[in-house]
This record gives C-alpha cells, structure tokens and sequence, in this order.
C-alpha cells in the first residue's frame, strides 16, 4: 500500500522518509507551503533529500495566505520566532492536505514525522490529537486514511544517530530561514541537547 509521506526538508521528515524506503513502502512525499518563513530553504532539503535516496521529487502544495493570517512566529517576521511559534491548526492542516492528497492517489496512510509524545510542545503533537484527526478525517473523506507517526517512539537524540547511520546530512530545519541556522528557534534548540 501507497503511503503519503509529509516531507519538510527537515532531519525527521528526511529519516522518516528514508525509513519507509527501507521496508519497501511506496510512498508518495508531499511538501506543504503553509506560509511558513524558511519555505524555499525547506523545500530545496526536500527535493535534494529525494535525490540523494532515490525517491520522486516532492509534490508542492502552496497555501502560503494560511500562515499569513493564522499567523505565528514560524510565518511572520514581526512575532518572537519562539514564545509566539504556535500556528494554530498547522498539523491539522498538514494531514488534512495531505489526506486528501492520499486519497486523490489511492495511498491507504500518511507519514507525519513526530518525536515521542513527551516532547511535545503543542497540542497538535499529542497522541489524543492524532487519534482524534485520523478519526475526523475518515469520516470527512469517506474513507480511513492511516495517520501513522513512525518515530514517535523516538527521542532527537535517537533520530539524529539514526539519520547518521543511514547518511543522511544537508537537511534544513530552522524556523528563521535564513543562509545559517539562528540558534534560537525551536528546531534549532532541538540540537542543543
């Protein structure tokens, strides 16, 4: 079965993709313009991640007005990058996009690359939450589309060395978008273990 695979140029997105290549899994990856700061740094990860491991060119999907009214500091410059870095609805916007996306392809699953449970920083990272979206969107498509999160059992620790193991470098993954990480978004603090 086909799965849908959320890639965002970043290191879980890019380990998770890798993952499902490794089972054999065919996957579709998907990135998502939602309006976010580093769009063209994220999106160039992807596509030189589907290079470097074989796999078809990221499908783009451009919502970019999402993040330019549901804002946040990951969309707007103006805002703190960290205290305001919640964009309400992101994930649910992420998988609904991307289950749709799946069933216009006839793929059974979508592959969101969230950490274990206990670093979750936001409400959308939960396991309620994921239960609860793969439920609602069934039922609005007719159909279950499988959310699956692959290394949820995982810390940033374990998926760093599991990304090294499997070669996987030049990913991007910080919220500012500029040429060098910032250092103080999240994604940045996530490797200042």
């Amino acid at each position: 079965m086909s799965i849908v695979t959320l890639l965002s140029g970043g290191l879980d997105s890019s380990l998770m993709s890798v993952l499902a290549k490794e089972i054999g899994r065919n996957q579709i990856p998907l990135f998502v313009n939602y309006g976010q700061l580093n769009v063209e740094k994220e999106f160039n990860g992807a596509r030189q991640h589907c290079d470097r491991f074989g796999l078809s060119s990221p499908v783009r999907i451009d919502i970019p007005n999402y993040g330019q009214t549901i804002t946040s500091g990951i969309t707007d410059s103006r805002k703190h990058i960290v205290d305001d870095a919640f964009l309400p609805g992101r994930n649910m916007l992420l998988l609904l996009t991307a289950s749709a996306f799946a069933f216009q392809n006839s793929c059974t699953a979508v592959s969101l690359g969230l950490l274990d449970e206990s670093t979750a920083l936001f409400p959308d990272q939960t396991d309620d939450f994921l239960i609860s979206a793969e439920y609602t969107i069934s039922k609005a498509l007719g159909r279950k589309i499988e959310i699956v999160a692959p290394l949820r059992g995982f810390s940033k620790n374990d998926v760093v060395e599991m990304a090294k193991s499997r070669g996987i470098e030049g990913t991007y993954s910080c919220h500012a978008g500029g040429e060098a990480p910032c250092g103080h978004c999240i994604s940045c603090k996530e490797f200042q273990f």
